[in-house]
């Protein structure tokens, strides 16, 4: 560990508030509906999926980067860094970046090149964003976490304003088709997530800060309250702030939840 980098956790960690959040979390957990409610606060960053896909190269076209060829690995990552958090810090003075589990190892082995000798993740952590507070997020109920997943794939639509207009959509639109086998399969692979989650906590004696999909989705503004002031903010920005996403939940959700249970008996 460098010199100056030990002098930087060690200032980092004497200040009395946090530089930077991390939410932790898996598809359809709700993340995006709190990332929007915390940017539109004003006081908690821009938190995005900024790392979502693992490759070096979608970095570099989603921030518009362009290094020539011939620059190091390590000064290419300190350039994609260092926009995101401009991107996820906005004029706030705290960053937010929402990473999901599929590309959370791809994300620590670069961390680990842009800031090489350090014993531990968190400290690359710290030494990367500053003193980072860790958010989980994730969805109690896993069969409808998958329900959600796999028709999400199927019909293209990720997320959906409160007006109905589309926020997102990843694929040209086709109907939903029921299929077990492969709601069985993202039921296990939300587990292995959650589980993985819970490993790297333990690992790192991380006690980070829990939310539920369920409790989201009942009372958006309480959670983002307690979010606020759990990183030291002013919870009351959280009375203000309209949720920014619709639930996408319909009868074919309900159908196929209903099917799925009715087809494996307890």
């Amino acid at each position: 560990m460098s010199r100056n980098t030990s002098v930087l956790i060690c200032e980092v960690r004497e200040m009395g508030s946090y530089q930077a959040y991390v939410l932790c979390t898996s598809p359809r957990s709700g993340s995006t509906l709190l990332c929007k409610l915390l940017t539109a606060t004003g006081i908690a960053g821009n938190p995005h999926s900024y790392f979502h896909r693992p490759a070096i190269s979608e970095w570099l076209a989603d921030l518009d980067l362009t290094p020539s060829p011939e620059t190091p690995e390590r000064d290419v990552l300190s350039a994609i860094f260092g926009a995101v958090i401009s991107e996820g810090r906005l004029d706030t003075g705290l960053f937010g970046l929402r990473l999901q589990r599929h590309s959370f190892d791809f994300f620590l082995k670069q961390l680990d090149v842009l800031h090489p000798g350090l014993t531990s993740d968190m400290l690359r952590f710290e030494a990367a964003f500053g003193r980072t507070r860790f958010i989980h997020l994730t969805r109690q109920d896993k069969l409808e976490q998958a329900v959600s997943y796999v028709k999400a794939q199927q019909t293209g639509l990720w997320h959906r304003a409160p007006d109905g207009t589309e926020l997102e959509r990843l694929s040209p639109p086709q109907p939903p088709v029921y299929d077990s086998g492969r709601i069985t399969e993202q039921i296990e692979q939300m587990k292995a997530y959650d589980r993985a989650w819970e490993r790297w906590f333990a690992a790192e004696a991380i006690n980070p800060l829990r939310a539920t999909y369920e409790a989201l989705a009942a009372d958006p503004a309480g959670v983002l309250r307690e979010v606020l002031s759990d990183l030291g903010l002013d919870g009351d920005a959280a009375l203000t702030v309209k949720p920014g996403v619709a639930k996408l939940a319909d009868e074919t959700n309900a159908d196929w939840i209903h099917r799925f249970r009715s087809e494996r008996p307890v």
